[in-house]
């Protein structure tokens, strides 16, 4: 399984909104990505740790799944990924950091 990770660490204006644009708007957009498998999103909540932690101030986790590293090649080099790119430019305000990271996972228990 390879996971393409888009992480958005920062504060939107209104984080309801700009999360419920990525799971409508632009998931719309992901899910014409050839091979894609799965769309994950991933918000914060609260959570108490017993341990001293940094939490990494993430506003949004999207996950998307294919099988092959060549079916994300192919999805990343697609009309669908340029389209996903230009939406960026109307997504409710957000400041911050945006990062994009494939990986290769696998299932330990």
């Amino acid at each position: 399984m390879i996971s393409y990770f888009v992480r958005y660490r920062g504060s939107a204006a209104d984080p309801a909104a700009f999360v419920e644009y990525y799971a409508t708007r632009h998931a719309a957009i992901l899910k014409e990505f050839s091979g894609i498998r799965t769309l994950s999103l991933y918000e914060p909540t609260v959570w108490n740790d017993p341990f001293p932690v940094r939490p990494d101030g993430t506003a949004l986790l999207a996950q998307m799944t294919f099988d092959t590293p060549a079916d994300l090649e192919r999805a990343l080099h697609s009309e669908a990924r340029r389209r996903a790119r230009e939406d960026f430019a109307r997504f409710p305000p957000f400041s911050g950091e945006v990062t994009h990271q494939a990986m290769s996972g696998r299932i330990v228990f």
